[in-house]
């Protein structure tokens, strides 16, 4: 068997994770048990959430062992099989990323087929990322038709599927926030945003009133902090905020002030609710059959910022961090 490089966690993180909390190590990858596959991962996501799994808190999502492979999603091709219905050459994707190699149990795998989409599209648009779109949107923030929407971070993986998605379902008007001028002018020719502005210019709520002067009954929540503020601010009777993430504070070392009108949610009557994904599984048929169409007929359209090599693995989620992607951040291995 091949010997697979893999990123071990090797220290907790106190504010930003640095080279010093993470180590590249070689390893023999072992031979399939029964019941089990090798996989050559060919795309490695890297996502905002795994910062968490860096602390040793109790979350939704176990934190990191010290001197373990850290975990992620990758699509690869399986390389040896001792699994029934899983054979040399297939495509899967799964949950063992952050290494060259994996090997797992054929039922923590799900083929995925290269001619439908690319393989990379099953780790952003046609993934978790995008299933976090369709589910928050439509099933969390109980979106309908006529709705005004705002979106944080909405050049990302999640913002601009989410943006997209509204447009498609009959918004009323969507806008978006991003931290670049050039990410305002994607979100606007290309993803079809009503409007869009780069926070980095101007308090985040002067910038929001004027894009949306008659405010707003959805926001999607991927930053936190100021945002959130300014959402509450502009939110119409019965507005509804998705909680998705908040990545604004995720490397903060002392709290963070909440947001200073929590009191307007009371006379606005808001509903604030956050989300996880693995609660919207029962979508996932829905989900694939409704954007990959969508996908298909170029009504929705999705960027990715593509890394090369298993060695440029921490740099690109430290990137995600820094938000230096524009769409679903992959790390693409050689064949």
């Amino acid at each position: 068997m091949p010997k697979s490089r893999e990123w071990h966690l090797v220290a907790r993180p106190h504010g930003w994770p640095t080279t010093d909390d993470v180590a590249l190590r070689e390893v023999e990858t072992a031979e399939p048990g029964p019941g089990q596959i090798v996989v050559r991962n060919l795309h490695l996501s890297v996502d905002p959430y795994m910062r968490g799994r860096m602390n040793d808190v109790k979350s939704y999502s176990p934190p990191y062992a010290l001197n373990e492979p850290m975990a992620g999603g990758a699509v690869g091709r399986v390389t040896a099989s001792n699994a029934d219905g899983f054979a040399v050459g297939d495509h899967v994707l799964h949950w063992l990323g952050w290494r060259e190699y994996a090997v797992l149990d054929a039922a923590h795998a799900v083929k995925v087929d290269p001619a439908a989409a690319p393989l990379s599209a099953y780790l952003g648009a046609l993934g978790m990322p995008g299933l976090t779109a369709y589910a928050g949107l439509l099933e969390v923030a109980s979106f309908t038709e006529g709705d005004a929407v705002f979106v944080s971070g909405a050049a990302g993986a999640v913002g601009s599927q989410v943006g997209q998605i509204a447009k498609l379902k009959g918004a009323s008007r969507v806008i978006g926030s991003a931290g670049s001028d050039e990410k305002v002018k994607l979100l606007v020719e290309e993803y079809g945003f009503d409007a869009a502005f780069n926070y980095k210019n101007g308090p985040v709520a002067e910038q929001l009133r004027k894009a949306a002067p008659d405010g707003i009954d959805v926001y999607f929540d991927n930053v936190g902090g100021e945002h959130l503020e300014a959402a509450i601010s502009s939110f119409n009777l019965r507005g509804r905020a998705v909680l998705c993430g908040a990545i604004a504070q995720y490397n903060d070392t002392e709290a963070s002030g909440g947001p200073r009108n929590l009191a307007q949610i009371i006379g606005k009557r808001l509903r604030l609710q956050g989300m996880l994904v693995g609660d919207h599984a029962a979508l996932q048929g829905q989900f694939v059959q409704e954007v990959g169409g969508w996908i298909r007929d170029g009504k929705l359209h999705y960027r990715e910022t593509v890394v090369e090599g298993i060695e440029n693995n921490f740099e690109a989620f430290l990137g995600v961090l820094r938000g230096d992607n524009t769409g679903k951040m992959i790390v693409t291995l050689p064949e």
